[in-house]
């Protein structure tokens, strides 16, 4: 396949333009066959990551480094199901902790009990044990994560490169094997920058990350997202959210099969917004990996169907 590369010195989302495939992040346009049906061998995204300190320094914030680790399970519910009008989590309570994740016939664990989620034949529900206390302070501050605010967090643009796997078919990026992070031992993006490190450490352990992504469903095609990591991950599709692994706790893992959400329709194009918070020592871990052609949606799109017709949001 022959192709023409530009990069172009814009962030916002650009149209599909004929005879052209947009690829997200730094915007790089390839110049493609026609007939060509190539996957893209990478694709680049664009979010926002913006770097807390820990509760116990001067400025720090209270949900960063404020508790060890609370095991292997985690704790669901700390966000609400739907993301807010201006396209962030909504918190909902301080969260339940999970004894058992929830799982498909094959295995594969995953979010249940939600309405707008299909239950399917061989599923085992979650199972909880006691309402958590400490993970979040208040809904206030839960409410500064993912927002610029002066003097408790500090911004940037962050890009992640997915890459092609034709094994699987599928994109990964994956910490372990990056060539960026592989050298850092985990998902350390703003080492030494913006509060830099804690005194005395040689990593930046307190932030967090979002992302926001656009897709074409196809329906019956089996598409799929999966999320393993640590700590804080919601992710949401069409603004709902499908994967819920919150509170501090070691690696956890997570697949939203498209399918088994009530509502999409067959070629329509739909959002997919990640929301991850690395708030403790020691560990920071972050792999996603999916079938579809993700393309960066800049900051906070709009809630639109059809996002090739309508401009984001700046």
């Amino acid at each position: 396949m022959r192709s023409l590369r530009l990069v172009l010195p814009c962030t916002a989302v650009l149209a599909a333009l004929s005879g052209f495939a947009v690829y997200p992040g730094s915007l790089e346009v390839t110049a493609q066959q026609p007939s060509s049906n190539d996957p893209p061998p990478t694709l680049v995204l664009q979010g926002t990551i913006r770097d807390f300190k820990k509760k116990s320094e001067t400025g720090g914030h209270v949900d960063f480094e404020n508790i060890a680790v609370t095991g292997t399970g985690g704790v669901q519910r700390i966000v609400k199901d739907q993301l807010g009008a201006d396209g962030k989590p909504v918190f909902r309570s301080k969260g339940v902790f999970v004894r058992t994740m929830a799982k498909g016939a094959l295995g594969n664990q995953m979010l249940s009990g939600k309405t707008y989620l299909k239950s399917l034949p061989g599923d085992v529900a979650a199972t909880f044990t006691n309402a958590a206390s400490n993970l979040v302070n208040s809904e206030a501050s839960f409410d500064q994560w993912f927002r610029d605010v002066p003097g408790v967090n500090m911004s940037m643009p962050l890009n992640i490169t997915l890459n092609y796997n034709p094994s699987t078919q599928t994109y990964v990026f994956d910490d372990r094997t990056d060539p960026t992070y592989k050298s850092l031992g985990g998902f350390f993006p703003i080492n030494g920058q913006l509060f830099g490190n804690t005194a005395g450490e040689t990593k930046n352990y307190h932030f967090t990350f979002e992302l926001h992504t656009l897709f074409t469903y196809h329906a019956g095609k089996s598409q799929r997202f999966t999320f393993n990591g640590d700590d804080d991950v919601w992710v949401f599709i069409d603004g709902k959210l499908v994967i819920d692994l919150g509170g501090i706790h070691s690696r956890q893992i997570q697949t939203i099969d498209l399918d088994r959400i009530i509502g999409l329709e067959d070629k329509k194009n739909y959002t997919l917004d990640i929301f991850f918070a690395e708030r403790n020592r020691t560990q920071s871990n972050f792999r996603m990996e999916t079938n579809m052609a993700l393309q960066s949606a800049g900051i906070v799109p709009k809630r639109v169907v059809n996002w090739m017709e309508t401009e984001p949001e700046n």
